[in-house]
């Protein structure tokens, strides 16, 4: 099963969400996020949040053509992302695909970062990104990963989100790497791209923020 959920980052940055609308695939609108999929001819299978971004009318129309609505007070520990996030992660699906998630203020975007590493530190198998028009992200813990090409995504960076990386070896890539130890704050494996269709990445400690991106 697969999960997708839309915040309220700018719509600019949105990919186009009925390529991800596939059959069996349950969406959740996060606030504003919620209005957007109406608009867009989606319709969400449970809305999360204070909704203090939409308008009087927008609220309404929520209230109308929403049957799972899950209102929760301005005051609380989690942002409205991370309470979907949370309620995705425990229908233990395959993968959660996070939209609306850059963009906007940087305290949202860091924030949303962070939540993708809720699988990795918590051992679950769900697969977490964040998807925007230009970029993929997600994050791995130590193990070895096999990866594709993306047609429309040129480079492939890996970056430390621990204080460091262990024994990170890149196979099939145009700046390969054998067993490396990268530190926090290091921009060795920036801008980096495959040389065939697939390539394999592995280490042995650490957290790595992986994103796949186009000028």
């Amino acid at each position: 099963m697969m999960i997708n959920i839309l915040g309220g980052g700018p719509q600019s940055l949105l990919p186009d969400l009925k390529q991800y609308d596939s059959t069996g695939c349950k969406w959740l609108g996060v606030d504003r996020g919620v209005f957007t999929l109406l608009n867009a001819g989606i319709q969400p299978h449970y809305a999360f949040g204070d909704f203090d971004s939409v308008s009087d009318d927008e609220w309404d129309k929520i209230e109308r053509e929403v049957g799972n609505l899950i209102k929760v007070k301005p005051e609380k520990d989690e942002t409205d992302m991370e309470l979907a996030l949370n309620w995705a992660l425990l229908q233990k699906p395959q993968q959660v695909n996070l939209f609306g998630a850059t963009g906007g203020r940087l305290d949202h975007f860091f924030g949303n970062v962070q939540i993708l590493l809720k699988p990795v530190l918590e051992n679950l198998e769900t697969h977490v990104e964040i998807i925007d028009e230009q970029n993929h992200l997600f994050a791995k813990g130590p193990g070895s990963y096999s990866i594709s090409r993306r047609p429309d995504r040129t480079y492939i960076s890996f970056i430390p989100i621990s204080p460091s990386v262990e024994g990170l070896t890149l196979d099939g890539f145009k700046y390969p790497l054998s067993d490396r130890n990268i530190s926090l704050g290091s921009t060795l494996c920036i801008s980096n791209e495959l040389v065939g269709e697939h390539g394999t990445f592995s280490f042995s400690e650490g957290i790595l923020l992986v994103v796949s991106s186009r000028d």
